[in-house]
């Protein structure tokens, strides 16, 4: 990698489908959801946390959108202000599964293309909004501009790189974009995850 990245996770949020839970705080194999994302990209200059401080993540910058559960908008809008290297992450904190080579993945490919960044996309060819890696002078630009309410609203037009896994990741049964978004997602992944596994 040879240009400097921060990481902005999205880890605010309402979590209707998960009782109103501190969704992100959830524990899967003895580590926090949360936690598990800021693993993936240790590698940022910058981890900014959008949402309550975590004690988990002491070394995070923990930001609020205005008002909080605004919505990905907003919560992009607040962390992004806190970005200071050219290249940013952008992630939900839900990911159990997501690796630092993922990461990775995204961003050769965003440095690698002309467009405003590059984007997961799963199994069934939709682009994972929420994972994904962007120029961020583009994003920042777009931002400005952008009164929506949507992701791909915001994203899309930045003509992202749609990055596909290859190898055992495309294939396998924890990909990058699993989130745990229900009780019987988190289930899963605690049952495809054990206590102290990378």
């Amino acid at each position: 990698m040879d240009e400097a990245f921060d990481a902005v996770v999205l880890a605010g949020g309402r979590a209707r489908r998960m009782a109103g839970a501190d969704k992100p705080g959830l524990p899967v194999a003895g580590r926090s959801l949360a936690a598990r994302v800021a693993d993936a990209v240790r590698d940022a200059g910058r981890l900014i946390v959008v949402g309550p401080p975590r004690a988990e993540l002491p070394h995070a910058i923990a930001v609020r959108e205005d008002p909080p559960g605004a919505g990905p908008v907003p919560a992009l809008r607040a962390g992004l202000a806190e970005v200071r290297a050219p290249w940013v992450a952008l992630l939900a904190a839900d990911l159990p599964f997501l690796r630092p080579r993922h990461v990775a993945a995204l961003l050769n490919a965003a440095r690698d293309a002309e467009g405003g960044g590059a984007v997961m996309v799963d199994d069934e060819g939709r682009e994972q909004w929420l994972l994904g890696c962007w120029r961020a002078a583009r994003l920042s630009a777009a931002l400005a501009d952008y009164r929506g309410a949507s992701l791909r609203g915001l994203l899309g037009p930045l003509e992202p790189v749609r990055v596909f896994l290859t190898g055992p990741d495309a294939a396998g049964r924890r990909p990058p974009w699993y989130d745990c978004d229900t009780p019987d997602a988190l289930a899963r992944a605690r049952r495809l995850l054990t206590d102290g596994e990378e």
